[in-house]
């Protein structure tokens, strides 16, 4: 895979695939990490002369222009961070996209309007995302991706666009591979994975592929209810994949035959209802009332967990242990935490949520080796999946 260094930028509009997915509340950025993280590339060739336009999406609008979407307050912050101002483009391949980047000299940077307010971007019709990327890849000379958390997407962007340029990956994909290398190929074992979240359904591809890698699974957040159901326990009004049940009930005895660990908690935070002020308790986990939902695991799991992580050679984390966004329930994500920072392992934090919580917890992200811009994307390479934007970038 080639990267920036392998291109002649100087003078030339290049077109960078970022991710700038981030949360917005009332308009303002509650978590720029993706931001920051897109930074090192668009600087990179910037100090290389670079004419750069930047073009990401924002949330799900499914096609249509909605103002809520928009990456306005994005272009603002990113030319913060970068200390010059970045133009903005009222639209993704209109005549406002065209002449800010016709109008860039080298060295300046533009961003794009949202790339899913166009239907092109994301449509399963080859031929209608092949049009919106004819359009796209028309304002530059050459590609970048940069944007990990979409190249498990087929989408024109990610996907059509390095097709018809020339193209490589930047800093933050190829960092993004290399991490996700050492979960797959030289792992330095013993080999950890905590795994949380809502439900089970969504991480169903990469358990099934850990169980034949990973030496421990630890297992949290909601989808841990369907792991004490399958094993009989009464879990009350926690959430519950009963679909999910018989599936469940395989990867306990695949563990158990393959010589992988699979931990649970032991005690749970369970609530009267989904609400920070609401009476809670911590309970044992096999004896979770039927009138209470859990929403966290408890200060015994925690340590628990921590001790499992302790010595560990290589540690994957996806998903919080509870509703950390409340602080009643934000305690086994903190412990989590602080055990991959105490291993002393190579600990990959894997995006989304995760990470979300990592800063809003206030650690350091220096403390961990390294986290991931793209959940979905890291899952699914986990899983042994082909990603559409790795493989154009490739080719």
């Amino acid at each position: 895979m080639r990267t920036i260094d392998d291109l002649d930028v100087a003078g030339r509009r290049v077109l960078v695939r970022s991710d700038l997915n981030v949360p917005l509340a009332d308009g303002k950025i509650t978590d720029d990490g993706r931001i920051r993280a897109s930074v090192p590339t668009i600087k990179a060739l910037r100090d290389r002369g670079a004419r750069v336009v930047v073009c990401a999406h924002l949330g799900r609008p499914k096609g249509e222009v909605k103002p809520e979407f928009s990456l306005a307050p994005v272009a603002a912050r990113l030319g913060e961070l970068l200390g010059t101002d970045v133009r903005f483009a009222s639209d993704v391949v209109g005549d406002s996209a065209r002449a800010a980047a016709e109008g860039l000299a080298d060295g300046e940077v533009a961003l794009l309007e949202n790339l899913r307010f166009e239907p092109g971007e994301t449509s399963k019709d080859d031929a209608e995302r092949g049009a919106f990327a004819d359009r796209l890849a028309a304002l530059a000379h050459l590609y970048v991706g940069d944007g990990f958390g979409a190249v498990h997407r087929r989408h024109a962007s990610v996907y059509d666009v390095p097709r018809r340029l020339p193209h490589a990956a930047g800093g933050l994909i190829a960092a993004e591979v290399d991490v996700l290398k050492r979960l797959t190929e030289d792992v330095a074992r013993p080999y950890a994975v905590v795994l949380g979240g809502s439900k089970v359904s969504d991480k169903l591809g990469v358990i099934d592929n850990l169980l034949g890698k990973a030496d421990r699974i630890l297992v949290g957040g909601g989808m841990v209810f369907t792991f004490l159901a399958a094993q009989g326990h009464e879990v009350g009004k926690s959430l519950l994949e009963r679909d999910q049940l018989d599936t469940v009930r395989g990867y306990l005895r695949r563990a158990e035959e393959s010589g992988v660990e699979i931990v649970l908690p032991v005690d749970v935070v369970a609530a009267t209802a989904f609400a920070a002020d609401a009476e809670h308790s911590v309970v044992a986990a096999d004896a979770i009332p039927a009138d209470r939902l859990g929403l966290d695991i408890g200060p015994e799991s925690g340590k628990l967990f921590a001790a499992k992580l302790a010595g560990a050679g290589t540690v994957f984390w996806n998903g919080p242990m509870g509703v950390f966004e409340m602080e009643p329930y934000a305690h086994g994500t903190r412990a989590v935490a602080q055990g991959l920072i105490d291993s002393g392992a190579f600990t990959v934090v894997g995006g989304g949520d995760s990470a979300a919580a990592v800063r809003r917890l206030g650690f350091d992200e220096g403390a961990f080796s390294h986290i991931s811009t793209g959940g979905g994307a890291s899952l699914e390479y986990l899983e042994g999946k082909t990603l559409p934007g790795l493989k154009a970038l490739e080719d």
